[in-house]
């Protein structure tokens, strides 16, 4: 490596962020630039490891300690040579990816890991800004053509690979705009829509066509694309929320995460929402059930939405500060996460079960709730409820931010005849062929609900099964082991 002191000599630094009472007041990007001396420093991190448990970590395999030491020499390009060798958008990814790879990395055994994520985005940043990210056509055509249905990070990636490999690809998506989760699920001061933009007008540079507003099987039937089509591939998401069967929830004011972010974002686009649409936190008592990722989306939406007051709901137990014994590296750490939405307010409980909403004319007024032991019962996870720890809270707003059960089921797949697993994914062999001959899928439609590297990186390995099957033999990079 460039340093090979450089664990030693510098310590791990934080991502700099806004300062809460500025960024809460408007929808930009919360973090802010590395400095590139700081940033260099923190490449000098990557040690000589030997075996870089990094490339396991991450399930694109980036060349982590490569470009974190063509970082440290400051040779930029040569570096984003080697990202871009990997991974579609690093500029998606080193912004919303949990970074398993860090979790995986070698000084985190008994230190703290590189900082690989903020490297990854300060190296894309940089290379955009220098007009090194140039459109990649390919240099002749086979003639076949794909579709490609979904437009997230993993019909996105697919997209790309099978372009480059010379095919005619179109993506259909079913919303007004193209990027899926990526443009309507991620809040905007996560992750600001005009990076999503530039990526997708280089995708339109590279000839790959775009149509909005195609829902599959709803207003554009299947048979069409069957007929019009060599192959398809099917990344539709896992877009079935998981929802909370209990009495009240048909009253009004308690929504889906995905609705009310969708919402937001169309309101961060410039599209004119009537306010008997739109929902919003301001002056009210919220409580988000759900704290994952998309609880946090929702925390940090609401705080700049001016909520009265917020409590975020978990039914799982804290997490500990530092790895449990049976949690050893190089597994993902299983530890307490806290996101720059949480730093910016709010109250996070856990071990609490929500068992019924009450409220006059219609509408939510109170959430009833107690306290729950997680137990064991033959191997099986299940919750218990604590005597004597039953509560009662006003709410006036209450979102549903509990995960998602997997893609849906009526329409595209009903018609397709498609064969699904015993959790209600798409099934595919090992080609990343579905039932249906000709038929591919890949990302979440198949895996259920992960996380965007499994997106990107099972696009690219769909993508080159689908480039074997049409043409007999494949040049895309071949997939991880």
């Amino acid at each position: 490596m460039g340093k090979p002191t450089g664990f030693v000599e510098f310590k791990r630094d934080k991502q700099p962020y806004r300062p809460r009472e500025e960024r809460i007041r408007d929808w930009k990007l919360q973090m802010l630039p590395w400095p590139t001396d700081k940033l260099q420093k923190q490449a000098a991190r990557c040690m000589d490891c030997g075996i870089p448990f990094c490339h396991q970590g991450c399930p694109l395999g980036n060349l982590i300690p490569d470009w974190n030491d063509l970082i440290y020499r400051n040779r930029w390009q040569d570096a984003i040579d080697r990202l871009h060798a990997t991974n579609n958008f690093p500029e998606f990814t080193g912004t919303l990816c949990p970074a398993p790879c860090e979790g995986s990395c070698v000084l985190d055994i008994n230190n703290d890991p590189v900082t690989i994520r903020a490297i990854e985005l300060a190296t894309i940043d940089h290379a955009f800004e220098e007009g090194w990210v140039k459109p990649e056509p390919p240099a002749v055509r086979t003639g076949r053509k794909v579709a490609v249905v979904g437009s997230g990070p993993a019909g996105l990636a697919a997209a790309q690979q099978l372009n480059r490999a010379g095919h005619w690809v179109t993506v259909f998506e079913r919303d007004d705009r193209i990027g899926g989760l990526l443009r309507y699920g991620i809040p905007e001061f996560k992750m600001e829509k005009r990076v999503l933009d530039r990526r997708l007008e280089l995708m339109e540079k590279e000839e790959i066509a775009f149509r909005t507003n195609a829902h599959i099987g709803v207003n554009v039937p299947v048979e069409e694309l069957r007929r019009e089509f060599d192959a398809i591939l099917l990344a539709g998401g896992a877009t079935a929320p998981r929802d909370l069967k209990i009495p009240g929830r048909e009253l009004g004011g308690i929504h889906f995460a995905m609705e009310y972010l969708t919402l937001q974002n169309k309101r961060c686009e410039g599209d004119l929402i009537p306010d008997e649409e739109f929902i919003t936190a301001k002056g009210k008592r919220v409580v988000i059930i759900g704290g994952g990722d998309t609880g946090a989306d929702c925390l940090g939406t609401v705080h700049r939405q001016g909520a009265l007051s917020v409590h975020q709901f978990e039914l799982l137990p804290r997490p500990p500060d530092t790895r449990a014994t049976d949690n050893p590296w190089p597994q993902w750490p299983i530890i307490l996460r806290t996101s720059a939405a949480h730093d910016e307010g709010g109250i996070r409980e856990w071990s609490i079960s929500t068992t019924r909403f009450s409220g006059t004319n219609g509408h939510v007024h109170k959430l009833h709730a107690h306290r729950v032991e997680m137990v064991r019962d033959g191997g099986r996870l299940d919750f218990k409820p604590v005597p004597g720890t039953e509560l009662e809270m006003q709410v006036d707003l209450v979102l549903l931010a509990m995960g998602f059960l997997g893609p849906e089921r009526n329409g595209m797949l009903s018609q397709l005849g498609m064969k699904l697993t015993e959790r209600g994914n798409v099934w595919r062999d090992g080609n990343w062929m579905t039932s249906v001959p000709g038929v591919f899928t890949a990302g979440d439609m198949q895996r259920g609900q992960s996380l965007i590297v499994w997106a990107i990186a099972e696009g690219r390995s769909a993508a080159r099964s689908l480039d074997l099957y049409l043409m007999g033999r494949s040049d895309l990079p071949a997939p991880l082991p």
